[in-house]
């Protein structure tokens, strides 16, 4: 009952600290002039979107932080060694995410960091999250109990980091697109890891994915239809790269296949395309990521995104059936 009890009080916590910071946000944001510089391969319908303020990440980053470190502070939850390895993750990846649309909106175009900039930053967090999980005695074995497979891999499990951290961060950052699809499909996954890491003895990981999710929650108000703000590099960089850290710290590696699935098919679908394009010549899709697809084929862009929510729902739910039983 008092798990019960710390669940319910971090979602509320964290849906109405990012409710509030958000009425506080947008008309500074608004006042700054952080207004987001729309792709001009995208169509009209986006172009419509230009201005709209960006950074809006900061809408749900800053609260889970700061109810993170309140509870900890006041004992409520535990601090250890996995949850400051999250929160590392958080923060440094946010960070990147902001330098990014800062240098976006002072250049006045859709290009901040260059892609090997980014890279770079990812892959330093990437190689820190790696050298204090090995000092805290973090495992590097593969384990699937039901499967009865056990496969240590030493120091290359650092490869396995680098690979989940910097590339579920990329593929949240892809999918965030269209308005509330990256944020709705965001909490729904969150949601999943938090029962998955409670169930599974990592209550203090379990407690701040609830908080996220809350705070994810409050972020779409603003952010559904027509969006008021986005997210931005800020949020989505930060919000993928999490995913994969608590994926890791849980041991639940394969779970985030099946619960970030719609994350992985709209990453696939820009790499299938570009192979297409560069060895066959031709497109494969009217346009990558996949939400784009839909939309070029006349699909509404709300459709899309319920489409795409009521999927990450299901898989969501598969995601905790696979993640608690093997």
């Amino acid at each position: 009952m008092l798990l019960l009890t710390k669940a319910i009080f971090a979602v509320m916590i964290g849906f109405l600290s990012s409710t509030v910071l958000g009425l506080m946000m947008l008309p500074l944001l608004r006042k700054l002039r952080v207004g987001q510089k729309i792709s001009i391969f995208v169509g009209e319908t986006h172009r419509k979107k230009e201005g709209t303020p960006t950074m809006g990440g900061l809408i749900f980053i800053l609260p889970t932080m700061l109810a993170t470190l309140w509870l900890i502070l006041t004992n409520r939850i535990s601090y250890t060694s996995n949850l400051g390895i999250v929160l590392l993750v958080f923060i440094g990846y946010a960070c990147i995410g902001l330098l990014d649309d800062f240098l976006s909106i002072r250049k006045g175009n859709n290009e901040g960091l260059t892609t090997y900039q980014k890279l770079f930053m990812q892959v330093l967090i990437a190689i820190g999250f790696f050298y204090i999980y090995m000092r805290s005695g973090g495992q590097t074995a593969w384990v699937v109990g039901t499967l009865h497979i056990d496969l240590e891999f030493g120091w290359l499990y650092g490869l396995a980091i680098l690979f989940i951290l910097v590339g579920a961060s990329n593929a949240v950052n892809l999918t965030d697109g269209l308005d509330g699809l990256a944020g709705g499909l965001s909490a729904i996954a969150f949601i999943a890891f938090s029962l998955i890491s409670l169930s599974v003895g990592f209550e203090e990981i379990g407690i701040f994915s609830l908080i996220l999710t809350g705070s994810l929650m409050g972020f779409l108000i603003y952010n559904t239809h027509p969006a008021k703000v986005f997210m931005g590099d800020t949020g989505s960089l930060a919000l993928g790269a999490v995913m994969g850290a608590i994926a890791i710290l849980t041991h639940r590696e394969l779970t985030l296949l099946v619960v970030a699935s719609v994350f992985v098919v709209e990453t696939l679908s820009v790499i299938v395309q570009t192979f297409w394009v560069q060895v066959l010549h031709r497109k494969l899709f009217l346009m990558t990521p996949l939400h784009h697809h839909f939309e070029k084929i006349g699909w509404c862009e709300t459709d899309i995104v319920k489409l795409f929510w009521v999927i990450g729902l299901v898989l969501a739910m598969a995601g905790i059936i696979f993640g608690v039983w093997f």
